[in-house]
């Protein structure tokens, strides 16, 4: 880092996760990448490497943690209260991948490492975690099952999303836009089923109906 610069390695690998996107659009997630992004954002190469220990998956993570960051300062004071859920979830998306328009090459780059086996594991924390925030960005307080569902749901219409996304190339990505409308009123119609039938089912056990499912009765 610079003279002066007293920045922690957390606090740097955010500072350096933009640009080391908009490197990666043309030279992949690599060290030279690393590297690049280190000398125009004037910290020493040495030092940007200890902040990305792992490589790749260390960069990726750091510029998703960036783009949860910028979603949590647009709306963590409550800005989505006056809408109805599915748009709360909507804007939250959208909000997503504004945040990385034209950086499509990165991103194919990164969700190809990703997809890697000895990155899969890491890669479904990362994604849990955004999930997450979006549902308490939007005001979701469960803690039973609902939580987990919810959060699962959250992340497949994001995976799915964002490899349409990558590969749009309809004017202001109109294609991504109606792919999103149509997999968030599958997930509304979903919620809304279950709930019917929960309500039904007084007393109704997630736990033990799944379980019934894996081990049936003999």
């Amino acid at each position: 880092m610079m003279a002066g610069d007293d920045r922690t390695l957390d606090e740097l690998r955010l500072a350096l996760a933009p640009e080391i996107a908009r490197t990666a659009v043309f030279d992949g997630w690599t060290d030279e990448t690393l590297r690049q992004a280190a000398a125009l954002a004037g910290v020493d190469p040495a030092v940007a490497r200890l902040a990305f220990p792992g490589g790749a998956m260390d960069m990726i993570a750091a510029w998703i943690a960036g783009t949860d960051a910028k979603m949590q300062h647009a709306f963590g004071d409550g800005a989505l209260a006056s809408l109805k859920i599915r748009e709360r979830i909507r804007a939250l998306l959208q909000f997503r991948l504004d945040a990385i328009a034209g950086q499509e090459e990165a991103l194919r780059r990164a969700l190809a490492i990703q997809a890697m086996p000895q990155n899969l594991s890491r890669t479904l924390q990362i994604g849990w975690h955004s999930a997450d925030l979006m549902w308490r960005l939007a005001g979701d307080t469960a803690t039973d099952y609902n939580h987990y569902t919810k959060r699962a749901l959250l992340m497949g219409i994001y995976t799915a999303t964002l490899a349409v996304w990558g590969e749009d190339e309809s004017e202001g990505k109109a294609e991504t836009r109606a792919f999103l409308d149509r997999r968030i009123d599958g997930v509304m119609k979903f919620e809304k089923a279950k709930a019917q039938i929960l309500q039904k089912r007084e007393g109704f056990d997630l736990a033990r109906f799944l379980g019934r499912l894996r081990y049936p009765a003999k």
